[in-house]
C-alpha cells in the first residue's frame, strides 16, 4: 500500500536527498515555484471536479501556483525541464477545508466576548502562522481552515478563511469576513445570568434586524431611493456582504429543535446563506426542511454517532443525513476538540457507521470550499485552481493510509523527505 519504496527509487529523490544532507539548515532547496513548472506522477488524482472525474496513472502540471493541466499520463505533455515529482503508487487529492478551527489563530478557543451577541469581534487579528498545529494540519493533508471563535455566546464574531502555508499573515488570509459564528445552543445557556432559548432567539433576532436595518437604509441610499447617507456603523457595515450572500453564518446547531430554529430564524426569515455546523443528535430529521432550504449546507461533527432513545438504536449521524438525500454534507472536528490532522479520522467513522467513501472526500473538499464561496480556488483540482492538494499511499479515508506530502499554492510545505511523520 506505501508508495515511499517507489519515491526513494527516482533519480528526483535521490538528487533532492543529497541536497538535503548538505544543507547547513536542514531544509530543502526548491525551485522558485512562480518559474518553473513541476509534473506530479501520480497512481490516481481525485479531482473532485464538476465531472468527479477520477483520473488513474495521471500527471497533475503545476505552474505559479496554480493547476496548469491534469490528466492520464499519456496525455500530458511534461515542459522541458520541468521538475518531475514521481510517486506512481499514491493517490493525489484536493487539499481539505475545515469548517471549524480554532487553531489557526494565537488562541486555541477565542472566547474574547462580553455581551451574549458580540457581532463586531474578529478573529483576523489572532491568526497565527507558523505554529506546531499548522504543522499538524498539513499532515492530516488540510490546507484551508475557517477560523473562527468558541461558542460561548450566540453571536462571536467574524471568521476568517486562511491557508496552512508558510509566509505572513497577509500571504494567509484568502477571506475576510468568511463568516459570522453564530451559536442557538448547547453552550450559550451558560452565559453569566443563565439564558434559556427563547431569550437567546430574541435576542439573535434583533441583532440581525440591526444589521439588516443597516443594509437595507444604506442600499436604499446608494440607490438613490433616500437622499440622506445614513450613519456609518463600524459594527454592521461587514453584514452587508453577509446579507448579500457573499459569505455565510456558521451556526453551531445541533438537535432537531435547534436545527429547525436556526433554518427558520437565520435562513428562512433573514435569507442568510447558512451552515448547519455539528448538526449533532438527532438534528438529522430537519433533513426536509434542509432540502427545502436548497443552498443550507450540512457540516457533522466532530460526534459520528448518537443513541436514538426513541428507536432504541445507535446512528450514525452523518450516514442518517445522508440517507435523508441531503446533497451538501461535510465534517469538522472543531479543532483542537478533535485534532486538526484527525478530520480523516473522522470521516472514516462517518463511512464505519454508513456514509459513502467518495462522499466524504467530496466532504472534505469541495462542499467546505462551497460553504465558503471559495469554489473557484480551492476544494477541486482543474486548470486555474490554487495549487492544494495531498499525496496519499491511497484512500485518505482509510486510517492505514498515509499523507506523504502536502503542497499549497504550488509550494511543497510537507514532505517525507523532510519530517518525520507526525500521526
Amino acid at each position: 500500500m506505501m508508495c515511499l519504496s517507489s519515491f526513494v527509487s527516482s533519480r528526483r529523490w535521490l538528487v533532492a536527498a543529497a541536497v538535503l544532507a548538505a544543507s547547513a539548515t536542514g531544509v530543502l532547496a526548491q525551485k522558485d515555484a512562480a518559474n518553473s513548472v513541476t509534473a506530479y506522477r501520480v497512481g490516481k488524482v481525485i479531482t473532485m471536479d464538476d465531472r468527479d472525474d477520477v483520473i488513474n496513472n495521471a500527471v497533475l502540471l503545476v505552474k505559479d501556483g496554480k493547476v496548469q493541466q491534469v490528466g492520464k499520463a499519456s496525455q500530458v505533455t511534461i515542459p522541458e525541464g520541468a521538475e518531475i515529482i514521481e510517486m506512481p503508487q499514491c493517490w493525489l487529492v484536493p487539499g481539505f477545508v475545515e469548517l471549524h478551527c480554532h487553531e489557526a489563530g494565537a488562541s486555541t478557543d477565542l472566547h474574547d466576548y462580553v455581551y451574549l451577541t458580540n457581532p463586531d469581534l474578529r478573529t483576523l487579528e489572532s491568526v497565527n502562522p507558523g505554529t506546531e498545529n499548522f504543522k499538524s494540519a498539513r499532515a492530516g493533508g488540510v490546507t484551508t481552515a475557517l477560523l473562527i471563535s468558541g461558542s460561548g455566546t450566540n453571536m462571536s464574531g467574524l471568521g476568517t478563511a486562511v491557508k496552512f502555508a508558510d509566509g505572513l499573515v497577509e500571504d494567509l488570509v484568502i477571506k475576510f469576513p468568511a463568516s459570522i459564528k453564530i451559536a442557538q445552543a448547547g453552550n450559550p445557556e451558560r452565559y453569566w445570568f443563565r439564558v434559556g432559548r427563547s431569550f437567546m432567539n430574541y435576542n439573535l433576532r434583533q441583532t440581525l434586524q440591526e444589521a439588516k436595518d443597516y443594509h437595507d437604509a444604506m442600499t436604499a441610499y446608494e440607490s438613490g431611493k433616500i437622499k440622506e447617507k445614513p450613519v456609518f456603523s463600524a459594527t454592521y457595515d461587514a453584514f452587508r456582504d453577509l446579507f448579500r450572500q457573499n459569505f455565510m453564518a456558521s451556526v453551531h446547531t445541533q438537535q432537531y429543535q435547534v436545527v429547525m430554529m436556526t433554518l427558520q430564524l437565520v435562513h428562512n426569515q433573514f435569507g442568510i446563506r447558512t451552515v448547519l455546523d455539528h448538526s449533532t443528535f438527532d438534528g438529522y430529521k430537519t433533513a426536509p426542511l434542509v432540502i427545502e432550504g436548497q443552498d443550507v449546507i450540512t457540516i457533522n461533527g466532530p460526534r459520528q454517532l448518537y443513541f436514538d432513545g426513541t428507536q432504541r438504536k445507535i446512528f450514525g449521524n452523518a450516514a442518517r443525513w445522508w440517507q435523508a438525500g441531503i446533497p451538501k454534507l461535510g465534517i469538522n472536528t472543531d479543532s483542537p476538540v478533535i485534532p486538526q490532522e484527525e478530520l480523516t479520522y473522522q470521516a472514516a467513522m462517518a463511512c464505519y457507521y454508513g456514509w459513502g467513501t467518495y462522499e466524504a472526500i467530496r466532504g472534505l473538499t469541495r462542499i467546505g470550499a462551497e460553504a465558503l464561496a471559495l469554489e473557484d480556488r480551492v476544494g477541486s483540482l482543474k486548470p486555474g485552481m490554487d495549487a492544494d492538494f495531498a499525496i496519499w499511499s491511497g484512500d485518505p479515508i482509510d486510517p492505514r493510509s498515509v499523507c506523504w506530502m502536502t503542497v499549497i499554492d504550488g509550494k511543497i510545505v510537507r514532505d517525507v523527505r523532510e519530517e518525520m511523520r507526525r500521526f
